[in-house]
């Protein structure tokens, strides 16, 4: 092999010893995973940090610990992917010390710790917060659906199940009228059907009648716990829509929100809504409270839009940002819309697109909410009734809190750039994350374990950023300071 590099005799044995800690170069990401797990109190986080009295000594958390950070850091988060990692990755080797758990151990320990592990992502985030990471004031809010270990198939809704019934029973009586009908040709002609024939209908017949008891008591769960979904592999997974031009996912909504200036994730949240109308408010004020400054506002798309939830985070101190989706079809009919009813706050009273005062008349409930309405008594002479409304007069009702929805429209007005800075934030978080589990589902069942396995995907962002940000000297320095 002259004129080529080669490499060592496999057979020549080293004059000096070998060092482990030769295995890693001084910039390697590793090194920033062991002095991460070193400077955690592990036992106020929950870990079982002291050792029993009697029995074979077990692995100490934190090893464990290590291995799954550099797991997820390398996309690699199967335990039995893990435990054949530990004894040929020479960056594992070193971080193990040559101990090699196997994937049982490393697997329990995931699942037995997932309150403290979700309490060492914070714990990251409190460091970016220490080390001035987090001192903008703005964040983006987003939801992603993310697949469960549950397929489309084992998963029922009532709809599903009375599509599924009403299949099998027209199957069930196709099949009875061909047995009607061999009985018939029999007592006409004495012409017997093939029995293989026959033994293939009563097989099928006895097949349906399985499945339909099978769904029956799929309904009678749900008529019994009141449940509206049934999920058979993992009981808390939910079918949700994903996008317009995409299907149905049966999994969970991962809430997220995220920095603008380092596109850090300051806190995250697993739901089993496929919606994100109540979230804003829960992200927020979680995002708030992660980030160094006292104020900051926080930016989310129109599904977000609830006025409820607006005036949870108003009272919290947060600024949102928030498109409000059009709901009205006034602007279809080709009449005026609200937003072209200006209201005067002194008067309490809106004015028309004729000029007219529409004044306050009465309040009354809807949906647990005070609202005001408005009426002019002059629609009738007006000359532009026909493109305000059919009726005798032009209503407008009015929250009680109404000023806080407006403050929203107007810092959205004064700056409509906010809502790609949002999409430029938050989305690419979700793509990095997704990518990194290979486009394929959770690798655990029920919603405990699964906010365990996304609060490592999360963790393993953030240091992955914090690493490209400061560099890898720079970040261990913090964390031994």
């Amino acid at each position: 092999m002259g004129q080529f590099i080669e490499g060592l005799d496999r057979h020549q044995a080293m004059l000096l010893p070998e060092c482990l800690d030769d295995y890693v170069g001084e910039d390697s990401a590793v090194r920033a995973i062991d002095a991460f797990v070193e400077m955690l109190d592990l036992a106020a986080l929950g870990f079982k940090a002291s050792p029993a009295a009697t029995g074979r000594p077990g692995y100490h958390p934190g090893l464990i610990l290590r291995i799954y950070l550099y797991g997820y850091l390398n996309q690699v988060q199967s335990s039995r992917r893990l435990e054949r990692e530990c004894s040929r990755n020479l960056e594992l080797i070193w971080l193990t010390g040559r101990l090699k758990p196997d994937f049982k151990t490393i697997a329990d320990f995931r699942k037995a710790n997932g309150s403290a592990i979700r309490k060492v992502c914070q714990q990251f985030v409190a460091l970016c917060r220490d080390i001035n990471l987090l001192d903008g004031n703005l964040v983006a809010i987003d939801g992603s659906r993310f697949k469960a270990v549950n397929s489309k198939a084992k998963n029922y809704t009532r709809g599903k199940l009375r599509q599924k019934l009403g299949e099998i029973d027209k199957a069930i009586e196709r099949y009875l009228g061909e047995l009607d009908r061999a009985d018939e040709v029999f007592e006409q002609t004495g012409t017997v059907l093939p029995e293989a024939r026959m033994e293939r209908t009563l097989r099928k017949l006895e097949h349906l009648r399985k499945e339909a008891a099978r769904y029956r008591s799929i309904e009678k769960r749900m008529d019994e716990t009141g449940e509206t979904q049934v999920s058979l592999s993992d009981p808390d997974a939910r079918s949700m829509a994903a996008t317009p031009r995409m299907p149905r996912v049966v999994g969970y909504n991962v809430q997220t929100a995220v920095e603008a200036e380092n596109h850090l994730i300051v806190a995250h949240k697993v739901t089993m809504h496929g919606y994100d109308r109540d979230a804003l408010s829960m992200m927020a004020v979680a995002a708030r409270d992660a980030m160094a400054p006292d104020q900051i506002e926080a930016i989310a798309d129109k599904g977000y839009y609830k006025s409820e939830e607006i005036l949870a985070c108003e009272e919290a101190g947060v600024a949102v940002v928030v498109p409000k989706p059009q709901t009205s079809n006034a602007g279809a009919r080709g009449q005026f819309d609200k937003a072209d009813f200006a209201y005067d706050t002194e008067a309490d009273a809106y004015i028309c697109p004729a000029g007219q005062e529409l004044v306050y008349r009465f309040t009354g409930q809807q949906d647990g909410k005070a609202i005001r309405t408005y009426w002019s008594s002059n629609c009738d002479g007006c000359v532009l009734k026909d493109k305000c409304t059919n009726s005798k007069e032009r209503r407008i009702r009015r929250w009680e809190h109404e000023d806080v929805l407006e403050r929203v429209q107007q810092r959205l007005d004064t700056d409509p750039a906010q809502l790609a800075v949002r999409s430029m934030t938050v989305e690419h978080p979700y793509g990095t994350i997704k990518s990194w589990m290979g486009a394929t589902h959770f690798k655990m069942r029920r919603l405990k374990n699964v906010a365990t396995e996304m609060a490592l995907h999360v963790l393993a962002y953030n240091m992955t950023r914090v690493m490209k940000i400061i560099g890898i000297p720079a970040l261990i320095a913090s964390m031994r300071a």
